[in-house]
């Protein structure tokens, strides 16, 4: 699968801010509990890595809330990152935006960073390795907040795609048409089961590894670098 080809569409791009807190459960309570859990660590001035950072809604919440922040947003797709300079408007200020992959960001070391949104699309080999080079570039104990589409422990991806497609879908509870979507859906995100995706995040060197969220087919870790 083409990272990419979901952010290019303009009609994709141009309802993203408006659709994705439509399909994420809880999704404005989500960023601000990844804040909180990078401000334990970080109360005062920081450097924040903020990895898929297209769309600009964490990167504005995070500057909002902690106006002392230095934010940098790496994303590969040159539109979603014109979106985020829209959505941040006068907060660019706090905010470096770089277009490109995990290789392109800075080398810091940040005071915590967060990936949301965004794992999902990588297959399990590219995965890791975004995760050891997440971990290279943080400080020591620093934490990193991740949020992605991850099945239950022993749990079918399919069965909990499709109970997230159908939350996403306000106006009806077709589950059949939400079956089908989340059939092709499944054939193209590598999703794993949340005892995988922290096995991965532990083989990456993170420690401290811990559930804080979970919405259906949608589940955050916090980890210590």
């Amino acid at each position: 699968m083409d990272l990419l080809s979901p952010f290019t569409d303009p009609a994709t791009v141009a309802h993203y801010a408006q659709s994705t807190p439509r399909k994420v459960p809880g999704f404005a309570d989500l960023q601000r509990m990844a804040m909180l859990l990078l401000a334990e660590h970080a109360p005062g001035p920081a450097d924040i890595l903020v990895l898929g950072a297209g769309g600009g809604m964490e990167l504005k919440a995070f500057a909002e809330a902690q106006p002392r922040w230095h934010l940098v947003g790496v994303d590969p797709a040159a539109a979603m990152l014109d979106l985020a300079r829209d959505v941040l408007g006068a907060r660019m200020a706090q905010v470096r935006l770089v277009q490109g992959l995990i290789d392109d960001a800075p080398p810091g070391p940040f005071d915590g960073a967060t990936c949301l949104l965004t794992l999902h699309f990588l297959p399990r080999a590219e995965r890791l390795r975004t995760l050891q080079e997440l971990r290279r570039r943080m400080a020591p104990g620093a934490p990193l907040v991740v949020a992605h589409h991850s099945a239950p422990q022993g749990g079918d991806a399919q069965t909990w795609l499709t109970r997230s497609i159908a939350f996403a879908n306000r106006e009806t509870s077709d589950f059949s048409q939400a079956s089908a979507t989340a059939a092709a859906m499944a054939q193209h995100l590598p999703v794993l089961r949340a005892e995988e995706d922290e096995a991965l995040l532990a083989e990456a060197g993170f420690s401290d590894i811990a559930l804080f969220y979970a919405g259906f087919s949608f589940r955050g870790w916090v980890a210590a670098a």
